[in-house]
């Protein structure tokens, strides 16, 4: 083989070698930072992986609610009104949190079937829209569904 194309296909391989490498270790911090969203009937059902970081989400059950007196413990039910699952948090819970609001809880599931959560979101209303979004909905000519009702939204001028 000439020496000369003797180098270009050891540069080529090793090309190949370093961008194999690289995508390699982009999928693996990758899989470790994705975090999959299971519905609590998934979650009863067994379909979550235990001791593993997902997101869990649901309605929070109006009563469930309960605080410990000595620390920032808080225990609270969610449900999809098919299946239930506890959530235990230890922290200061968001201001938009409450019974029969939407929630959003990131930790691990133990072998209890209890979402162990190190954070909690609370989600908006079901008529909140992001403005961009009601933009461009605007834009395409169609009305967005609750606009009127998002905060901060003025009725239009008649006349």
């Amino acid at each position: 083989m000439n020496p000369l194309r003797k180098k270009r296909l050891l540069i080529i391989v090793a090309i190949l070698a370093g961008v194999g490498i690289a995508v390699t270790l982009a999928l693996s911090a990758l899989q470790e930072n994705i975090n999959l969203f299971y519905t609590p009937t998934q979650i009863a059902t067994g379909e979550a992986p235990h001791d593993t970081r997902i997101r869990a989400g649901g309605m929070v059950e109006k009563g469930s609610l309960q605080r410990s007196a000595d620390s920032l413990d808080v225990t609270f039910v969610v449900t999809d009104f098919n299946k239930s699952v506890t959530i235990t948090y230890r922290g200061i819970l968001p201001d938009l949190f409450r019974e029969g609001q939407g929630i959003v809880a990131l930790g691990k599931l133990n072998a209890d079937g209890v979402v162990v959560a190190d954070e909690v979101l609370a989600k908006h209303d079901e008529k909140y829209m992001p403005p961009e979004v009601t933009k461009a909905l605007k834009d395409s000519g169609q009305s967005a569904p609750g606009a009127a009702a998002q905060p901060g939204a003025l009725p239009e001028k008649q006349g």
